[in-house]
This record gives C-alpha cells, sequence and structure tokens, in this order.
C-alpha cells in the first residue's frame, strides 16, 4: 500500500517546485508591482493552479507576424524621422514632439485635415458615405462590431462595395467577434465579404495571449480618407429614434499623410492575423498627399503589449510635462496608476489647470469603483474632476495649453496602458485644439464636479468596496 504521508509530501515538493520559479518571474519581469503581488498572492495561495495561471496569463509572449515578415522594423530601435520641428510646433511642445518620434519612429506629418464627429449621429453616417464612395480599398479595423441596428447597415455597405470589385479587409477583436450572438462576423462571412478576428482565442498557440485585445478603431477608405477616435459600431450610439438617449463618443475624420500611417497599422495587423501581405497596390492610387484645406500636423501613435516601449503612456506623460496652462483629458476610464497619479499631480501643483471629464454612469461599474478610490490622490493637488451625467460618454481626448490634442482609441487605464493594441494620433494644431475644447466645454459645464469632501463624505461600505476594486486596478 502506498503511504498517504509520502505522496503528501511529494505533492508538496512538485508544488513548491513549480511554485517557487514561477513566483521569481513574477518577482523579477512583471513591471507593475502591484500585478506582480497579485500573482505571487495567487500563486501561494494556489501553488499550481496560480502557476498555471500564469503561465498562460502572466507572461508576455506576444510575437507579431507582421514584425517577422517585415523585419526592418524593429520597434526597440527608434530614431525621431522629424528632428526639425515646424512653425505649428511651438517652442514649448517641441521637446513633446521629439519624445514622441523616438518613441514611434514615425514622421511627423503636415498638410493634414482633421475634422471632429460628434457621437454616432455624426460618425456613422459619414463612415457610411465613405464606404459607398470606395472605388479602389476599405480597410476597416472595430473592437465591436455589432451586426443589428447600425451594424447592419455596415454589413449592407461592405458587402456591396466587396460586390462591386472595391478590395474589402474587416478585422474585428476575437472576443466580441466570436463570443457574442450579435457579432457582424458571421453576418460578413455569409455575405463573402474578406473578414478575419484579432488573435483567435480558440487557438491554444495563443491562448497565452487571450487577455491581449485591439482596441483600434480604423477606418481606411482608397488609402485617401481616414477614420479613427473611440466609436465602436454599436447600436446604443445610433438613437435616431431617440438621440437624446444615445451614448456619446467622439470620432474623427481624416484626410493627408498621416493616412498612410493609418494604413500601416490596419497592414500589419492584418498580417499578423491572416498572413497575408496587402501590396502597396492595395489602395489604388499614390499615397494620399498634403491636403489643400490641411492645417494640422500629425502622427498615428501605435501602442501594444508587443512593443518595447510603452508609447501611450510615455505620450501622456510627456503631454503633463509639457504643459504650461492647461490640460483638458476626456475618457470613459479614469484609473491611473500610481505614475500617471504623480504627473497629474505635479503639473497641477505646478500651476497647470488640470481638468478630467468621465462619466457619472460607467458601463463597467468595478472600473467605476477603482477609479473613484483613485481620486482623492489627485484631487488633494488641485486636480479638478466631472463626472458627466445622462447616457454613458465614451469619448477619448487630450488637450494640452491649447496647441496640442491626442485622439484616438486608448484609455487612461491599465488595459490600454499595458494590455490593449491601441491607435491615437496627436495634432499640433490651434484651430482644431480650439474647436475640441468647446466641445470639452460644453460637456463639463453639464457635468459635476466631484469634491474632496463629497468623497470623504460617502458611506464606509462604499469607499470600502471601491478600495477593494482598487486593488485589482493592474488587471482591470
Amino acid at each position: 500500500m502506498s503511504d498517504p504521508n509520502g505522496l503528501t509530501w511529494a505533492a508538496t515538493l512538485v508544488s513548491l517546485a513549480v511554485a517557487i520559479p514561477t513566483a521569481g518571474h513574477a518577482v523579477i519581469y512583471k513591471r507593475d508591482p502591484r500585478s506582480a503581488t497579485l500573482w505571487v498572492l495567487l500563486i501561494a495561495l494556489l501553488p499550481l493552479g496560480g502557476s498555471l495561471l500564469y503561465g498562460l496569463f502572466g507572461i508576455n509572449r506576444y510575437q507579431r507576424r507582421a514584425r517577422r515578415l517585415f523585419p526592418g522594423a524593429d520597434p526597440a530601435v527608434r530614431q525621431d524621422l522629424s528632428p526639425t520641428m515646424p512653425e505649428a510646433v511651438s517652442p514649448p511642445l517641441a521637446g513633446l514632439a521629439h519624445l514622441v518620434g523616438r518613441a514611434t519612429g514615425q514622421s511627423l506629418t503636415g498638410g493634414n485635415r482633421i475634422e471632429p464627429l460628434v457621437d454616432g449621429e455624426q460618425a456613422y453616417p459619414a463612415m457610411l458615405a465613405a464606404i459607398e464612395s470606395a472605388r479602389y480599398s476599405v480597410a476597416l479595423a472595430s473592437y465591436i462590431f455589432d451586426s443589428q441596428g447600425i451594424g447592419a447597415q455596415f454589413v449592407d455597405a461592405l458587402r456591396r462595395a466587396h460586390e462591386r470589385g472595391v478590395q474589402v479587409r474587416v478585422l474585428i477583436d476575437d472576443v466580441y467577434a466570436r463570443w457574442t450572438p450579435r457579432s457582424a462576423y458571421r453576418a460578413l462571412q455569409r455575405a463573402g465579404v474578406p473578414a478575419a478576428t484579432f488573435n483567435p482565442t480558440l487557438i491554444p498557440a495563443r491562448l497565452h495571449g487571450a487577455h491581449l485585445r485591439n482596441h483600434r478603431k480604423l477606418l481606411v477608405i482608397d488609402g485617401k480618407t481616414g477614420f479613427t477616435g473611440g466609436m465602436n459600431i454599436l447600436s446604443p450610439y445610433w438613437r435616431p429614434d431617440a438621440p437624446g438617449q444615445a451614448c456619446h463618443d467622439l470620432h474623427f475624420r481624416l484626410r493627408g499623410p498621416v493616412i498612410a500611417q493609418l494604413m500601416r497599422c490596419f497592414t500589419d495587423d492584418w498580417c499578423d492575423t491572416t498572413g497575408e501581405r496587402l501590396s502597396k497596390g492595395y489602395c489604388g492610387e499614390p499615397p494620399a498627399t498634403a491636403d489643400e484645406h490641411g492645417t494640422s500636423w500629425a502622427r498615428g501613435i501605435e501602442a501594444g503589449p508587443d512593443e518595447a516601449l510603452d508609447r501611450m503612456r510615455w505620450t501622456f506623460m510627456g503631454a503633463l510635462s509639457a504643459a504650461k496652462h492647461s490640460v483638458r483629458i476626456w475618457t470613459p476610464y479614469f484609473v491611473p496608476d500610481q505614475p500617471m497619479i504623480a504627473a497629474l499631480s505635479t503639473a497641477a501643483l505646478r500651476g497647470v489647470r488640470v481638468e478630467v471629464l468621465t462619466p457619472a454612469n460607467g458601463d463597467h461599474p468595478t472600473v467605476q469603483w477603482a477609479a473613484r478610490a483613485h481620486y482623492w490622490q489627485v484631487l488633494e493637488h488641485g486636480v479638478r474632476i466631472f463626472e458627466r451625467p445622462g447616457p454613458f460618454d465614451h469619448s477619448k481626448l487630450m488637450l494640452v495649453d491649447g496647441a496640442w490634442c491626442c485622439l484616438g482609441s486608448a484609455n487612461w487605464d491599465a488595459r490600454s496602458l499595458r494590455l490593449n493594441f491601441e491607435f491615437n494620433v496627436e495634432v499640433y494644431d490651434t484651430a482644431l485644439t480650439t474647436r475640441l475644447s468647446s466641445l470639452f466645454d460644453a460637456a463639463r459645464d453639464a457635468s459635476g464636479e466631484i469634491s474632496a469632501k463629497a468623497l470623504r463624505a460617502r458611506p464606509l461600505a462604499i469607499r470600502l468596496r471601491d478600495g477593494v476594486a482598487r486593488l485589482f486596478t493592474p488587471i482591470l
């Protein structure tokens, strides 16, 4: 008969042999100490189970097939391709422009025309009209693409474009495409439209990256006109029968040389997903040149867990450091980590007017609880926070000194800064920033300001709930 004590000792030794090196890996390689602490605690409580989960989800092994097919693009080696600053970049912002240039390896391009599209009421008709006008190619990437309501109109427009010979490619994040019954992915397949899902979660070899999602929103038509911002293709943002009940968001239409950077981002993602390398002739015409009405200097910012640099974090922190007068942040999820909290507080203490606008009614309660647990750390240093009531506000925007803005898909939370694939555009344009500041002002004036006194007056149970949620900030 076997010795139960001997089996127990053997199991214990096996658990320790697995758990100790796994915990050591977390301690050495996890960048965020809170994330490392959570993993070590999980491994200590569940040595084998925690080690298995860490092996699957805690190690960033993500390698881009596109980078292997384009070996000249080494994300670890970057040069500033815009060493001479254009006049549109004021001296206080020149350092920021150099920083983003070094971090991305992308050129700052002039002659761009960028137009804000407020809510689905403006964005969706403009996007649909662009698809209908396509002559050569349509490249669409979306985190969420619903098949019903407004999504059905997009499916029909893409089908018609495909049937008239336009080269259509559609990329949807796999989690929403595969696990939600209303995803447009199956409808596109039935219509014969070339579509793929990013980072499939059913492929065992990619299971370790199941939590790394493509949050980018890109639409490029004929390589000439582009759209990007925060807008998914989703019915709650399109309520023609009750426009006052529609969720809010900001999207942008772009024309000019920066479109090539949007297209390259899509091309890399498509190649990584399908193995298909889209040719230079995919867009049908030479790359977009400066728009005759374009006044914006702009640069695309690709960010994701496959890159060597925390590009979005560096951009946000660089902007906070460069600010002299004002910083305005419009985000649906405000869950900054300690370095970001320090940068926000430092800017406010320098005398910069720092304002944060976020929804009062979030779509993810746990994230909102964690956000409110962070508020006091910046409020006590002079940062002002406003919560917008009414329908959910998904807008994403950063404005600095009335001269610089950053627009796109990234939020102020751990997922956008560490885990998701994001795409933003930095823009140097006083006229555009002034126009966007007016939109910010209108939304802020309709919002309620949060005070430290009101936070302290909340019931203890609420504060405890929010504090517990804050512990999980690294993985929210």
